[in-house]
C-alpha cells in the first residue's frame, strides 16, 4: 500500500511562517532598536541638549553666511566668493532635503517596488524596497521616542523640523536603507551595479545626510546613527529577501 504525501495547506504554511518572521525580522529589529535607544540616551546624557558637535554645525553655516541668531535665512557680511558658494550649496541641499522627506520617500519606495516587480517578476525582490523602509521606520520611530533628543538649538534652519525626536536621523536612515537596497537589487538581477552601486549606497545617502546637518535639522551624531541604522537595514533586507 502506498502512502500519499499531502502538501501543506496554505493555512499550515502561513502558520509555520509566523515564527520564522518573528525570529528573522522582529527579534533583530527589537535588538537594533534597543541598541540605538541605549546609545542615544548615553550620547544625550554626555552632551546634553546643546552638545559640542553643534559648534561645528554653526561654524559651517556661518562660513556660508547663514547666521543662526536671526530668524530665517539671515546673512552675515561676506565676500562675493562666499555668496557664490552659499548660493550653490543652498541650491543643492534644498532639493536633497525635500527629496528625503516622508511623503517623497514613501512614494519612492512604492514606485521602486512596482518597477522591481515589472523587471524581475520576483515577489521577494519586489517587496524589498518597501520592506527596507518599513523595518527602518519601525526602528527609527521607536528608538527616537525612547531617546527624546531635542533638535539642534541656535542654528539656521530654513525648514520646520518634523515632530519626531532628533536621534537618530530618520531621513538619513531611510536614504541609506532604500538606496542600499536598490544597489543590492541591481547586483542580484543585473549582474552588478557598476559605478551606480557606490553612488546609490553611499553617494546619494551621504549627500542627504550632509543636507540634514547643514540645514540645521540634526546633530552630527544623529546622522551618523541614521547612516548606521540604514546600512544595517539594507544588509538585513539583502540577506532575508534579495539574496535568497
Amino acid at each position: 500500500m502506498t502512502t500519499r504525501l499531502r502538501r501543506p495547506t496554505r493555512a499550515r504554511r502561513a502558520a509555520t511562517s509566523v515564527p520564522a518572521l518573528v525570529g528573522r525580522v522582529v527579534v533583530p529589529a527589537l535588538g537594533v532598536t534597543a541598541a540605538f535607544a541605549a546609545a542615544g540616551r548615553v550620547i544625550r546624557r554626555i552632551g546634553g541638549d546643546e552638545p559640542r558637535e553643534d559648534r561645528a554645525v554653526r561654524a559651517l553655516q556661518e562660513r556660508f553666511g547663514h547666521h543662526p541668531d536671526v530668524a530665517g535665512a539671515a546673512l552675515t557680511a561676506e565676500s562675493d566668493v562666499t555668496a557664490a558658494a552659499r548660493e550653490r550649496i543652498d541650491r543643492v541641499t534644498a532639493p536633497l532635503s525635500w527629496y528625503s522627506g516622508v511623503p517623497q520617500t514613501i512614494a519612492n519606495g512604492a514606485i521602486w517596488c512596482g518597477v522591481t516587480w515589472l523587471l524581475t517578476r520576483r515577489a521577494r525582490s519586489a517587496i524589498a524596497p518597501g520592506a527596507a523602509l518599513a523595518v527602518e521606520t519601525a526602528c527609527f520611530v521607536s528608538s527616537a521616542a525612547l531617546v527624546g533628543r531635542l533638535r539642534p538649538q541656535r542654528v539656521w534652519r530654513p525648514e520646520t523640523p518634523h515632530g519626531t525626536a532628533s536621534f537618530p536621523s530618520g531621513h538619513t536612515a531611510a536614504a541609506f536603507a532604500l538606496h542600499g537596497t536598490l544597489a543590492d537589487l541591481l547586483d542580484r538581477h543585473r549582474g552588478g551595479a557598476g559605478i551606480l552601486g557606490p553612488i546609490l549606497r553611499y553617494g546619494i545617502p551621504s549627500a542627504i545626510a550632509f543636507s540634514r546637518i547643514y540645514r540645521g535639522q540634526h546633530h552630527i551624531s544623529d546622522v551618523v546613527a541614521g547612516a548606521l541604522l540604514g546600512r544595517w537595514t539594507a544588509a538585513h533586507v539583502r540577506r532575508e529577501l534579495v539574496a535568497s
